[in-house]
């Protein structure tokens, strides 16, 4: 599978594709490419748009684009449903939905200022998506 999504990822640009490799497509490619330019390059390439209004894989009401993504695929795991809490407070403006959301996008601020391009922000913070779901399942 190919997706695409827009450029300069933070919360949600991240934690998608955490999801996708780990749960989805271990194998999945992702795009990065100017907010202005998704859906062009979506229909040149055929990846599939995510976290850009107005497709399948994007915010729905108060929800983001991982409980969308939750949904499509049926991940019904209880760890990753307490980890789309954590993602949904820290990527929709509700930093305190959850303890550990203003936390997130703090991480996600930094490390989008700190790297290079989106492919090395996603391999730095795969690690801790791994630690928070850890952490969630734990929790039970």
């Amino acid at each position: 599978m190919k997706w695409i999504t827009r450029e300069r990822a933070k919360v949600d640009r991240i934690a998608c594709p955490w999801l996708i490799r780990r749960w989805i497509d271990p194998e999945a490619e992702f795009l990065f490419v100017p907010a202005d330019r998704v859906r062009a390059v979506a229909k040149e390439t055929g990846a599939i748009p995510f976290d850009i209004p107005d497709v399948e894989f994007g915010h729905h009401g108060e929800e983001c684009t991982f409980d969308a993504l939750l949904k499509k695929y049926q991940l019904n795991d209880p760890g990753l449903a307490a980890l789309a809490k954590i993602v949904r407070g820290a990527d929709t403006g509700h930093p305190d939905l959850t303890p550990e959301s203003a936390g997130l996008l703090a991480l996600a601020e930094g490390f989008r200022a700190i790297c290079r391009d989106d492919f090395e922000n996603i391999e730095k913070q795969f690690p801790v998506y791994d630690a928070l779901y850890a952490c969630c399942r734990a929790r039970g």
